[in-house]
């Protein structure tokens, strides 16, 4: 199966990994992530994309978690500038439709993940199902689950559903990486003011931002359980810093070329009646006059 790139941003397999420890700063300086670096990283990924395509064996999975204002939505748009969107298709899961409900949590992802040979991006996932949900149980009265619900278990249960759905995706030709974008209360601060303060910017803000942001240490405590829970060698998380965003990106772009070219792609091979084919292709088109 796939195995996930290093990085210092590598969330650990065996369940170490500590929020209260995770940098939302750049640890380093020396690591370019403008200009000339960007486009060199954008027409990177654009090849090994088409040789994903062409090759139809795999397909890769990118989820984005995050708190709001971390820059889930700008990253993708940046990281995929340049990028076949024919290629690609991006999906945003938010409050679950009626039609979503009348199924188990994982049904709403699992109808959307993409195809051999092309790019899945989620932003916000199955997860939110073990984040949003946890800090909010009352969700789970709008669920329709069956039998009485304890609280103790339900989220050890879902994200064991979780770990096992990414294994058997993993053995059947799934890239996944996911990227947690660790952005500080400070500086969601900042930029929710930012927001307000330019009306340009004004849409992107709700109230219940704000109303969120009051429950920052549990949602802390969700996001350590379940990356705990579900950071595999074969579904790997990633804990970016987000209070940079040029350098963000730039790192969640390193890893996805990393990963790819970790997995050998190729152009496929032609066979030998493939090659008699196109010989007497080559020999039609040669000898019409028109």
């Amino acid at each position: 199966m796939f195995e996930a790139p290093n990085s210092k941003y590598l969330v650990p397999f065996d369940a170490s990994f500590e929020v209260s420890r995770a940098s939302t700063t750049p640890q380093t300086n020396s690591h370019p992530h403008k200009g000339k670096h960007r486009r060199h990283a954008t027409k990177k990924l654009n090849m090994l994309q088409q040789l994903l395509a062409a090759g139809d064996r795999r397909s890769v999975l990118l989820i984005f978690q995050a708190m709001d204002a971390a820059g889930k939505d700008s990253t993708i748009r940046a990281v995929m500038q340049g990028v076949d969107p024919s290629g690609c298709q991006v999906f945003g899961f938010k409050k679950p439709s009626p039609l979503e409900l009348d199924h188990d949590f994982l049904w709403r992802t699992t109808i959307r993940l993409p195809e051999r040979g092309r790019i899945g991006i989620f932003n916000r996932s199955q997860y939110e199902e073990v984040l949003v949900a946890r800090v909010h149980p009352d969700i789970l009265g709008h669920q329709k689950l069956p039998g009485e619900l304890n609280l103790e278990t339900i989220w050890d249960e879902r994200l064991t559903s979780i770990r096992h759905q990414e294994e058997h995706l993993a053995r059947n030709g799934t890239v996944i990486l996911k990227f947690w974008l660790n952005v500080s209360k400070d500086e969601q601060k900042r930029r929710f003011l930012a927001r307000l303060d330019d009306p340009t910017k004004n849409w992107k803000f709700e109230p219940g931002d704000v109303e969120e942001r009051r429950h920052w240490d549990e949602y802390m405590l969700a996001y350590q359980a379940a990356l705990n829970a579900t950071s595999r060698s074969w579904a790997p998380w990633y804990a970016i810093p987000a209070d940079n965003k040029p350098y963000m990106r730039a790192r969640v772009a390193e890893i996805i070329i990393d990963a790819l070219q970790s997995i050998g792609l190729r152009y496929p091979q032609a066979s030998s009646d493939d090659r008699s084919e196109f010989a007497e292709a080559r020999a039609e088109l040669c000898a019409d006059d028109g």
